[in-house]
């Protein structure tokens, strides 16, 4: 799904007041992460994931791997946190036009 800007905005709005709902461990990005990730996308949509690492190339190549293994839309990083969105089967966020 290809969102515009005016979308991402909107969910970046609404991503403001939101606490992170996982936090990738020391083990990197397990299957359990995964799972979890995929069960927060498919319960709220719109999620932050808390990815705390020093090595920003393994931070960023971490973040690209959760949004490719979710199949989610990556709205923002700001320092240790990644706002990603999928939609569900049945949207809980009503996103506008265009």
């Amino acid at each position: 799904m290809k969102l515009t800007n005016k979308q991402k905005q909107y969910l970046k709005g609404l991503a403001h007041a939101l606490k992170p709902v996982v936090l990738v461990g020391g083990n990197g990005l397990t299957e359990n992460v995964l799972t979890e990730i995929d069960n927060a996308l498919s319960h709220h949509e719109l999620i932050k994931v808390k990815v705390p690492s020093e090595d920003r190339e393994e931070k960023k190549a971490l973040m690209d791997a959760i949004v490719q293994q979710s199949g989610a839309e990556k709205l923002q990083v700001i320092g240790h946190m990644l706002v990603i969105y999928r939609q569900s089967d049945e949207p809980k966020i009503e996103l506008p036009k265009k």
